[in-house]
Order: C-alpha cells, then sequence, then structure tokens
C-alpha cells in the first residue's frame, strides 16, 4: 500500500519458504524467490510501479516482468504483484477482497490516516488473506470476520479479577453453584 503522494504505508514481500535442490539459499533467480530482497531495491521497485501506474488507466498492467493489480481507495493505492505466470484475474479478487475487508473494518472509511491509525488490523487483514504468497482467502466479510478489533474502554476491567488460588477457587465454587442451581430448575 501507499499513498498518492508515493510514501509507503504497508510493504510485504513473500518468497517460497525452500528454493529448489540445488541452488543456493541466496540465490532470486528460482521461481518464487523474492526478487526485491533489499529495502534499497524494494523502494527503487516501488517508485517506478507509483510512477507507472499513475499514468495508466487500466487496474491491471505488466511491470518488471510482473503481473501489477492495483485500486486506487480515497488517497491510498492497494498493489498486489505477482509472477508473469499468475493469473491476474484472482489477484485483481485479491485486491478487491482487500479493499472491501478494509472498508467494512473500517465502515467505508479505507484512507491514508485511517491505514496508519489501525495499522495492527490492516497487517492483520493482509496476513488473513495472504500467508507466504498463498491467497488464503478472497471473501472480504470472511477476512474482517477474522480481523478481530483490540477491547474497547468500556470492556471489564481485567485488573480487578482476582487470579490467586483462593480466587480461582471462588470462581470454581460460584460455577458449582450457579450449575446446581441451574440444573435444580430443570
Amino acid at each position: 500500500m501507499s499513498a498518492d503522494d508515493g510514501s509507503r504505508i504497508f510493504a510485504k514481500y513473500y518468497a517460497a519458504p525452500h528454493p529448489p535442490t540445488g541452488t543456493a539459499p541466496t540465490s532470486t533467480d528460482y521461481p518464487g524467490a523474492n526478487p526485491y530482497p533489499t529495502v534499497k531495491e524494494q523502494r527503487a521497485f516501488e517508485k517506478g510501479l507509483l510512477e507507472k501506474t499513475n499514468k495508466s488507466t487500466s487496474d491491471v498492467i505488466l511491470y518488471d516482468n510482473r503481473i501489477v493489480v492495483f485500486k486506487m481507495e480515497s488517497d491510498v493505492m492497494i498493489y498486489v504483484v505477482g509472477s508473469a505466470d499468475e493469473n491476474e484475474v484472482l489477484l485483481y479478487n485479491v485486491v478487491l477482497s482487500l479493499r472491501d475487508a478494509l472498508g467494512i473494518l473500517f465502515k467505508g472509511a479505507t484512507d491514508k490516516r485511517t491505514i496508519v491509525e489501525n495499522y495492527d488490523l490492516v497487517a492483520l487483514a493482509i496476513d488473513e488473506t495472504i500467508d507466504d504468497g498463498i491467497i488464503l482467502e478472497t471473501d472480504p466479510v470472511m477476512i474482517a470476520s477474522r480481523v478481530s478489533r483490540a477491547p474497547a474502554a468500556d470492556a471489564p476491567n481485567m485488573k480487578n479479577i482476582d487470579l490467586s488460588e483462593q480466587g480461582l477457587m471462588n470462581a470454581w465454587e460460584f460455577g458449582k453453584r450457579r450449575l446446581a442451581e441451574g440444573l435444580r430448575h430443570m
């Protein structure tokens, strides 16, 4: 994700967990390898990508021998990049589902400020969508339902709960009494 001013908001690069047999562990010339292992290379790729997509009228382009699918949402550009042999329709579906899931989570306010303030939810949504480069889910409702928000300020205060042995015994006795009362009323 990047903002319309060119700043990077969120970037996650994936590589195959294990290189093919006989390939050096530091090699980047096998299928599934991360072609941009350093931050400098990533930033250069992202800068060129932003320049190319700002001029583009379509949502799917070929850049640096990679399929790039993107969608502008308010002042944020959402990108999904795949190898040249990836299915661009599936990648486009990932972009749309991520955009829609963020829309559900943020109640339609998917802008740079909201994304930065809720960075943890964005990271969780992306992790629920893609894991190690494998697309797990494309249903925005499912993605949003798997992302949990932090407890609200008006949630029960956990500081007043007695976790000592006596406190646990009191809770056990209370539970036994409630269960016995419930069984008697049946």
